[in-house]
């Protein structure tokens, strides 16, 4: 319908992702100023499950198929440009994660509908939308104006709150079956590469101490992991350590790799290059410790420390080994 509002759930493994509550929540919003329906669109195989936690829509189209098991990029464009083609959704909010973005473009060129992407901010008045977008590693907003009857719009993880997203209403699912045959996909899945099972999730710690070139060498590594255990953290990092193979993939922040919003967020000899900054400047404390008093990293600190952090971290270490006592 012209006003309705489409959320695609993201999940893996069974599980909703955050994000899929947040677009919920918002297009609840949305579509309730612009006079239309909310509806979740959920793909995969066995999703009856999943189709029942997305309370909030006022009904959830559940499209279940084998081939849909896990996530493809191509399967979900053929099943999603048809129903977005059959219903006509005013908006179709996806997820600007990997998964999304994957989806979204190729949607957009297919259906040649407009597509707004890492978009962070969503309003209407009057079913006129507004979008704002944020571009260069967060340096730019950009707001756009929907204009075309239909728009996709690529949504960053975190921009909204979860918590309007969740409802323990049972929805109303409608079961659609693909259109098309999906047995002749030209990408095939073959295995999900997870991280190390022993390694942290550093997208779920609350104090995390992030190192960057100035660590200088692997060796200089244990002093970091010594503070992040006194702080009861974890240790994390910018690209270049991880480029180096010191630290694995799972313990990146940065456009690249994980998004962080720890309590504390302690950084150790990184510039503060955009990429990296877009990873973690939602942190709700950020202390940065660089021998450079220009450095960038110091433009989003909230304490900014000047000095050698071979120096710091071992006085910083025992202070707080000593104030537990």
């Amino acid at each position: 319908m012209p006003n309705d509002v489409f959320v695609v759930a993201e999940h893996l493994k069974n599980k909703l992702s955050d994000v899929t509550f947040e677009m919920l929540g918002k297009g609840r919003e949305i579509a309730d100023a612009c006079g239309g329906k909310l509806v979740a669109v959920v793909l995969g195989s066995g999703t009856k499950d999943l189709a029942a936690q997305l309370g909030v829509a006022d009904s959830v189209i559940s499209v279940d198929d084998p081939a849909l098991e896990h996530f493809s990029p191509e399967a979900y464009r053929i099943v999603l440009s048809s129903v977005v083609k059959d219903r006509q959704p005013k908006l179709t909010l996806i997820a600007n994660t990997s998964m999304g973005m994957d989806l979204a473009a190729p949607l957009s060129a297919e259906l040649n509908i407009p597509l707004v992407a890492y978009c962070k901010g969503l309003s209407a008045d009057s079913g006129n939308v507004s979008v704002t977008s944020q571009l260069y590693a967060g340096k730019v907003d950009v707001e756009s104006s929907i204009t075309s009857a239909q728009a996709i719009i690529s949504v960053l993880a975190g921009s909204f709150a979860g918590d309007a997203g969740r409802s323990e209403r049972t929805p109303s699912i409608e079961e659609v079956r693909p259109s098309t045959s999906l047995n002749d996909l030209r990408v095939k899945f073959r295995r999900l590469v997870e991280p190390e099972p022993s390694d942290v999730d550093i997208t779920k710690e609350e104090k995390l101490v992030s190192i960057g070139r100035g660590i200088q060498s692997q060796d200089n590594i244990a002093l970091a992991e010594e503070l992040a255990a006194a702080l009861g953290g974890a240790i994390s990092a910018s690209r270049p350590i991880i480029d180096n193979g010191w630290l694995p993939k799972s313990r990146q922040v940065g456009k690249s790799g994980m998004s962080v919003k720890p309590k504390l967020y302690l950084t150790l000899g990184i510039s503060g290059a955009p990429e990296h900054v877009e990873g973690m400047k939602d942190a709700a404390t950020i202390i940065a410790v660089n021998t450079d008093p220009r450095a960038p990293i110091f433009d989003i600190a909230d304490y900014a420390v000047v000095g050698d952090l071979f120096d710091i971290v071992p006085a910083l270490t025992e202070r707080i080994k000593g104030a537990k006592g």
